[in-house]
C-alpha cells in the first residue's frame, strides 16, 4: 500500500490517500475514511476512463510544473499529489499557495465561446476567465491564482488546440 497527501483548494486542504493495488488497473483507494473500488484505464492525451464503486468517470488529466489538474464533466480540480517526503520539504518551505507567472491553458481542442475578463483586470483565485466549447460541453476555465491578467490570448469564436495558452496571470 502507498499512502499520499492530496492538496486541494491550492493547497489550502490536505487529504491522505492510501491506495492499494487490487488486480490490473484496479485499486482499493481510501480518501477521507472512505474506502473506495477503482478500475482506471488510461488513454491517449491524458484521458483517464474510471469506474468507482461502479460510477463511471471520464477525466481529462492537465499535467503542470508541479501539479495536476483534473477535468470532470466540464470542472477543473487542481490537484497535487505528494508522498510524505515531498510533503515534508513543501512544509518546510512554507509553500501552499500558487505563485509566480501562472499560465491558463487550453486542457483540450475546442472554441473559444465567451471571454469573460480583458487583459490588465486585477482576477481573483477560482474566477472564470474563458468558456471554451469541447464535444459540445461548455467548459468556463478558471484562474489558478489571484492576481493581474497581464495576457489574454483568447478570442470569442476562435478555434484552439489542447494546451493553447489562453492566459497569463501574474
Amino acid at each position: 500500500m502507498s499512502t499520499y497527501v492530496a492538496l486541494l483548494d491550492g493547497g489550502r486542504r490536505e487529504e491522505t490517500v492510501e491506495v492499494e493495488p487490487d488486480g490490473p488497473g484496479l485499486y482499493r483507494v481510501r480518501l477521507g475514511g472512505q474506502s473506495y473500488r477503482v478500475d482506471a484505464f488510461r488513454h491517449d492525451y491524458g484521458t483517464v476512463s474510471l469506474l468507482v464503486d461502479g460510477a463511471s468517470y471520464s477525466a481529462q488529466l492537465d499535467q503542470g510544473a508541479t501539479a495536476v489538474k483534473v477535468w470532470i464533466r466540464g470542472d477543473a480540480y487542481p490537484l497535487e499529489i505528494l508522498d510524505e517526503r515531498r510533503l515534508r520539504m513543501r512544509r518546510a518551505a512554507g509553500k501552499f499557495t500558487v505563485e509566480g507567472r501562472q499560465t491558463l491553458a487550453s486542457p483540450m481542442p475546442g472554441k473559444v465561446v465567451k471571454v469573460l475578463a480583458r487583459a490588465g483586470d486585477e482576477v481573483r483565485e477560482g474566477q472564470g476567465l474563458v468558456v471554451i466549447e469541447a464535444m459540445k460541453m461548455e467548459n468556463e476555465l478558471r484562474s489558478p491564482k489571484a492576481g493581474k491578467l497581464v495576457e489574454l490570448a483568447a478570442v470569442e469564436g476562435q478555434a484552439v488546440e489542447s494546451g493553447a495558452t489562453l492566459a497569463v496571470i501574474e
